[in-house]
This record gives C-alpha cells, sequence and structure tokens, in this order.
C-alpha cells in the first residue's frame, strides 16, 4: 500500500529517492522568473500588511500566497533526481533460496512457504525470475546450512538448519570480483546458528553490497501449539523422580486443555493435563517423572496435535539425560546418639544408589562408625584433609557443634560446597545451626539460612509445627510424597507435626523455601531451605523428629512416606556434583557428519585446577568403532580441555575421558551424544520480519513481503552498484507537485470564505 501511494505521488520508488541526489538544473529564465516572483512576494507582503480583516487572518493568507509563488520557483528551477541505474545485462544478481525445513509450513495462502519459491523461480520465463533476468546476469544458490549453486530441480526444502550469516558471506565470496548489483534472499528468516548475524553484515557493508530480503510466511501462525523449552538435568541417578519445567507457547487455542506425554525411547512414563496459556504468553508447566533405565536416555515431552494446527512438528522436544547406575556417597557426622540418624540411613538402605556413611559421636574424641568401605575410612574421626572429605560427594551435619571442629575443618566444609561442588545438609538440633555456635563460621556463610547469635531458642523450648509445601517447593521432586500433586498436598496436611528446637527467623537473599511449617503461635517457620552456593548447593532442614512420619501411630506400618522424602532429598543432594574429570557437551545432538565439541574440566583430588594433564577421549561410535581423541587445554580457563569429535554415521556415540598426570591416573568419566537429524527449523517457525529488515536495512537493502515483490526487480536497478548509466528524472511535473499548487490555491480560497473575506 505504502509503494503504491508513493509512486502515484512520485512516479517513482522510494528506493530510487534513497539513492538518488537531488539537484536543480535551472536556465537564464529561471533567475529572470526568480525576480519576478521575488517582486510579487514583495507586492502580496505589501497588500496583506495594509488590507482588511485581522492581523492574523492576513498573516495566514500571505503565508499561503508565499508558499504558493515559492512552489513556482521551484519548478522553473528544474529539480531533478540524478540516480545511477543498473546498465542491463551487465552487472551479476546473486539469488539465494531458503532451502531448509521450515519451507515446508503451510502458511503461504494455504500453500507451503516453498510454493512460493517454485513458483516465482520455477521458471525462466515467468515469475520473479523472469522480470529479473530481462535486467540481470542472475547467479542461483540454495541454502540452509551453507549456500551451494542450484536449479531449480535441486530444491528439496529439507535442510535441517538456517545459517543467514553463512549463507550471505559465501555467496559474497562467490561473487567477488564481478559487477553485482547486490543479492536477493527467499527465506522465512529462521536464523538457527549459534554464531551472530553481525559479523556477516559488517562484511556486506563494508563492500557497500545491498540485500533485498523477500519474507515468507506469516509473522503470527494463526493455529499452533509449541513446546518450547524443557529444562532438564544433563545427568541423573537411576531411579530418580524428576520434576523439570516445559514451556508451553499456543496462538489460537486459547484456555484449550490438552495433554503432555512424556515418553523413555517410546514408553509412556508420564501423562498429565494441562490448561494451555493465553496466546503469545508462555508457561512453564512442571512435570514429573521418574528414570528407571541407566544409559543415556532420549526424553521426549509432547502435546498431542490439535485440529487446524499448522505446524506439528514443534509440538514435541527430545531431552538427553544420562542416567547413572552408580551408588553415590554421603558423609553423615551426628554428634549425639539420636533416632535421626537410625532412621535416616533405615530410610535409604533399599535404595541401591546411596550410600550414607555414618559417624557417630558416641564420647569425647569417640566414634561409632558406619557404612565404611574401608577398615580406615574415618579411623580418626570427621576428615582432616581435602582429600578425604572431597572424595564424598554429600555431607550432612546432624547435632553437632561448631566447636567440634578445627578452624580449618569449618573452612574445608564451606570448601565442600563451594569449590569441590558437593551437597550440603543441616539437620536441626540442639547443637545445630546458631544453637551450636555456627553463627559467624565458614560454614555459616555456606548454610541458606541466617544465623544470628542474639536470637537463639531458649534451652529446652521445643516448636511444634506443621509441615507443608511452599509454591516452589511444589515445583520440586522432594516434595512429592504421591503419585499425583494433588494426592502429595493431601499426605503432607495428613502428616503429624514435628518439632524444632533451632530459631531461624530469616534466609538468604538467594535462598528459597520449599517446607514450611505453622507453629503453636500460627506463625510460618522455615523446614527446608535451600540456594545454590558457588559450584555446590546447601539445605537446612529444622526439624529433630522428622522419624515420627515412620513411627508416628497415625502412620501405617507400610507407609513409605518417610523413607520416598529422605531418598529424593539426598539424591538432589549429590545431583550434579562434579567428578574430577567433568565432562560437557556444547550440544547433545549434532547433525550426521558435523563434528560434536566436547569440554573437560580436570581437578585433583582437592579439587585444585590441572592445567598439565594429559586428557584423551575414547569415542565409540555406533557402529562399535573406537577412536581416541586426545583433548587440549584452552589456554585461557584453568583446568579446561577442549576436543572436536568428529561424527559419521547417525546414532549414538560414547565418550569415556580419561585423565592422567605423571603416569597415575586423575580420574575417569563417560558421556554421550548423539548424531541424528535435527528438527529445531519448526521451533519459533514463524517468518522473522524483524531479522530481515535488519538485513535490509543494515547493507542498503530493503524487505519485502512475499505478496509485494512487484517493484523488486526496479528497484534493483538503482543499488548503485556494478555496471551503471546516470539518470535524470524531472521532479517539476509530478503529481505531487500538481497537487500541491491545487491545494494551496483552494486553501487560500477556502480560508477567505471561512472568515468573511473572499
Amino acid at each position: 500500500m505504502f509503494d503504491a501511494l508513493f509512486r502515484f505521488f512520485f512516479d517513482l520508488s522510494p528506493v530510487v529517492f534513497s539513492q538518488g541526489e537531488f539537484r536543480l538544473a535551472p536556465s537564464t529564465g529561471s533567475y529572470v522568473a526568480a525576480v519576478a516572483v521575488g517582486v510579487a512576494v514583495g507586492l502580496t507582503l505589501l497588500a496583506y500588511r495594509s488590507g482588511r480583516g485581522r492581523a492574523r487572518d492576513r498573516i495566514a493568507l500571505a503565508t499561503i500566497r508565499v508558499a504558493l509563488l515559492a512552489l513556482i520557483l521551484l519548478c522553473l528551477f528544474r529539480p531533478l533526481l540524478v540516480v545511477k541505474a543498473a546498465v542491463p545485462q551487465q552487472n551479476f544478481l546473486g539469488v539465494l533460496l531458503d532451502d531448509s525445513r521450515s519451507m515446508q509450513i503451510a502458511d503461504y495462502g494455504g500453500q507451503q512457504r516453498a510454493a512460493f519459491v517454485r513458483d516465482e523461480f520455477g521458471a525462466p520465463d515467468r515469475g520473479l525470475l523472469k522480470a529479473l533476468s530481462d535486467r540481470f546476469t542472475i547467479r542461483t544458490f540454495r541454502f540452509s546450512a551453507a549456500p551451494s549453486r542450484v536449479t531449480q530441480e535441486d530444491l528439496a526444502f529439507n535442510g535441517s538448519q538456517t545459517r543467514l550469516g553463512a549463507a550471505l558471506s559465501g555467496v559474497r565470496q562467490e561473487l567477488a570480483g564481478l559487477p553485482v548489483a547486490g543479492l536477493v534472499m527467499i527465506t522465512d528468516g529462521a536464523d538457527t546458528a549459534d554464531t551472530a548475524l553481525g559479523d556477516a553484515l559488517l562484511g556486506l557493508r563494508a563492500e557497500g553490497l545491498p540485500v533485498f530480503t523477500v519474507g515468507v510466511g506469516q509473522e503470527t501462525l494463526s493455529k499452533d501449539i509449541q513446546v518450547g523449552r524443557v529444562v532438564t538435568p544433563k545427568t541423573a541417578l537411576k531411579g530418580t523422580t524428576l520434576m523439570v519445567d516445559v514451556v508451553l507457547s499456543q496462538s489460537g487455542f486459547d484456555g484449550q486443555k490438552v495433554t503432555i506425554d512424556v515418553e523413555d525411547e517410546g514408553t509412556l512414563v508420564s501423562t498429565q493435563q494441562v490448561t494451555l496459556p493465553d496466546a503469545g504468553t508462555p508457561a512453564s508447566i512442571p512435570v514429573r517423572f521418574s528414570v528407571t533405565e541407566a544409559g543415556p536416555r532420549v526424553l521426549r515431552f509432547r502435546v498431542s496435535p490439535q485440529p487446524g494446527e499448522l505446524v506439528t512438528e514443534n509440538n514435541a522436544r527430545e531431552a538427553l539425560i544420562d542416567v547413572r547406575d552408580r551408588k553415590e556417597k554421603i558423609l553423615y557426622f551426628e554428634g549425639e546418639p539420636r533416632f535421626e540418624l537410625k532412621f535416616l540411613r533405615r530410610a535409604v538402605t533399599e535404595d541401591p544408589n546411596l550410600i550414607v556413611t555414618a559417624l557417630q559421636r558416641t564420647a569425647d574424641n569417640k566414634y561409632l562408625r558406619l557404612g565404611v568401605d574401608t577398615p580406615d575410612e574415618l579411623v580418626a574421626g570427621f576428615p582432616k584433609t581435602r582429600e578425604e572429605l572431597f572424595a564424598y560427594r554429600g555431607l550432612i551435619l546432624g547435632s553437632i557443634e561448631a566447636g567440634a571442629f578445627s578452624g580449618d575443618q569449618l573452612r574445608m566444609i564451606a570448601e565442600f560446597v563451594d569449590r569441590r561442588g558437593g551437597g550440603l545438609l543441616m539437620l536441626g538440633g540442639p547443637r545445630a545451626f546458631a544453637e551450636g555456635g555456627y553463627a559467624g563460621t565458614a560454614v555459616a556463610d555456606v548454610l541458606p539460612v541466617v544465623l544470628d547469635r542474639s536470637q537463639v531458642q531458649p534451652k529446652d523450648s521445643v516448636s511444634r509445627l506443621s509441615v507443608k509445601p511452599t509454591r516452589a517447593g511444589n515445583a520440586t521432586a522432594v516434595t512429592q510424597l504421591a503419585d499425583t500433586e494433588a494426592a502429595s498436598v493431601e499426605k503432607w496436611e495428613s502428616l503429624p507435626v514435628v518439632t524444632a528446637v533451632n530459631r531461624i527467623d530469616a534466609i538468604k537473599p538467594g535462598a528459597t523455601i520449599l517446607l514450611s511449617g505453622t507453629d503453636e503461635t500460627r506463625r510460618e517457620r522455615p523446614v527446608l531451605t535451600f540456594q545454590r552456593y558457588g559450584r555446590g548447593k546447601s539445605f537446612a532442614f529444622t526439624p529433630q523428629d522428622s522419624w515420627v512420619w515412620q513411627m508416628h501411630a497415625s502412620i501405617p506400618v507400610d507407609d513409605m512416606t518417610h523413607e520416598n522424602y529422605w531418598r529424593q532429598l539426598l539424591r538432589w543432594l549429590v545431583d550434579g556434583v562434579p567428578d574430577q574429570v567433568e565432562p560437557n557437551t556444547m550440544t547433545e545432538r549434532v547433525e550426521p557428519g558435523e563434528a560434536a565439541e566436547i569440554t573437560a574440566n580436570v581437578v585433583d583430588p582437592s579439587f585444585v585446577e590441572l592445567n598439565d594433564a594429559a586428557v584423551v577421549v575414547r569415542v565409540t561410535g555406533p557402529d562399535g568403532a573406537v577412536s581416541d581423541v586426545p583433548m587440549a587445554w584452552d589456554g585461557e580457563h584453568s583446568g579446561q580441555y577442549n576436543a572436536s569429535i568428529p561424527t559419521k554415521a547417525p546414532g549414538w556415540y560414547e565418550a569415556r575421558l580419561e585423565a592422567t598426570r605423571g603416569g597415575k591416573t586423575v580420574g575417569s568419566t563417560v558421556t554421550h551424544f548423539r548424531a541424528a537429524p535435527g528438527d529445531i527449523e519448526f521451533f519459533d517457525a514463524t517468518m522473522r520480519a524483524a531479522t530481515l529488515k535488519r538485513i535490509a536495512d543494515d547493507t542498503g537493502g530493503r524487505f519485502y513481503q512475499a505478496g509485494g515483490t512487484a517493484t523488486l526487480a526496479d528497484d534493483l536497478r538503482y543499488t548503485g552498484r556494478g555496471v551503471t548509466t546516470v539518470e535524470e528524472h524531472d521532479l517539476w511535473h509530478l503529481p505531487i507537485v500538481l497537487i500541491l499548487l491545487v491545494g494551496l490555491l483552494c486553501a487560500e480560497w477556502g480560508y477567505r470564505r471561512v472568515v468573511g473575506l473572499a
């Protein structure tokens, strides 16, 4: 519409005006006319100065008359628009056609986006291709991950990636040295590249090479449901119950109920009904399921396609979780004999993936050791070296006062969380928290609650707490005591009260209360609080007798509430705790034939980074072929090593990382990745007008909608690039000039009529 109006008033397109140079070409008669117009202006001002009527009316009429004379004078000086126009058939034009899978989406007038490409570029004697060929020598390229020369028959629209920057840079280099008028890019603008687009635009701008972009598709899909993002841990213990956030968005299905299904390698492991959020407002939905099979597991989160959906491929997301079947060791240090230790260890006895090694003080410098692996383990009491303490993945402090530790041991506990990345849990008791003298220590810095020496609970004072999950706690697996969220809430309401002897009034700014308790005065008090600290995490559990959830008279003998709670909490305590060799893949899936980038952080037993280790990745491909790839220290980050793993066939790849130093093994670990075609093309699959406008604006080109390319071929003549000739366009006889002349005359007459001077 804008182009049509602009051409109606100015006879030329906006591109011609943006590229042209304004000039005047007066003749001798123009200067004579200027003198005459000057005299006329003077007479006009003199006449209206002494005329009748109000002063403001005379000023307005004089202004209109002077503007009319000025416009006539401008026309007499013959205004010109001088532009450089491309010489026909003397310039090249690069045409880039999007060959990715997103072009299969049927939102172009009920047809696939690819239909526009076929209609306009399917034959040399029709469509946009003919209009361009009449003026330029065409070089056509297809692109998805990279550009390549193409004919119409080569287009398959099955590329699994779209990299706009790589396509533009590749074509620019391909056409280097030729007289190129510009580039035309036909695409939906869905850029899936990890790299920034700015570098490619900088190169185009430096060469003065304009890009004219044509957007195909709808900017907003009329009907669509998308699983936008799934937040899952990279690793998990076998048998762990997980609560993950699934982000849903939709358009055209406001308030509709749908079901989220979770599949583990084709097996349905969870299903949950949810109400879709309002259009344009993504919502995070907590979804609960368990991982029961060890090894790399691909979890698929799926919403069934609904009638009328334009894109169904974005109704599912996949996430890789490396499920580990190994024993995680936790050290529990208790300062006095009490039931909490006994029942906590009993709760995890049947858990094949948790070992709670207990150190219980029975007298001064005398300890009972439970669950040790060797006769020498903890024989001298609580660990005195970092290497000994850091061998555990979790640490529980029961009712043990701060004075039982040396200053170095307290700092070791803080470093266990901060540097080692372990999990710390402090339990309530008469010798715990501020009552145990921890305020002001290094351990207090790590805990998620605020400890104040001046605010301790009076001795022998006990608070009775009715425990329930908070809103944040309901989104975590640790508070889920039943098969459904509603049943879990009902279970919490039925549990007997517990007691606390520690006064906790405040939590740290970055902490989260997961369980809260209501005491006899109806005051809310934190029961289970959590926070991230450094590389690890810490918890504060204030009750001293959670064992009553097992032994109270109201609890049936076969009730597993106590066991489930402690298993889930301790699994979370050790979740994500790093090994001495900790791998990280940049992406869990790569295209077959592409390389997978792997990094590894390597530390010694005291978790000090090593830059002189020898790290090798032993890669086992889907066909069983084994190859060793050395990893190199990146030279920038202490302890970080990188490697690029080539892939060939699609399928699973196992990467076993082994680090040695001075001939001795530092550590080893296993991670997995897979080579498979991606489906990222169908996510956020609307036409990206903003991206395409940016490309055009930054390079001096122009953006067009697929239905408005009628002027594209003419506009490309005036880029000023390649072999050009100079054209002069007279501006004095444009329709806009006549309209202004008539408009000023009518304005003067109309004003006179209104004020009674006609």
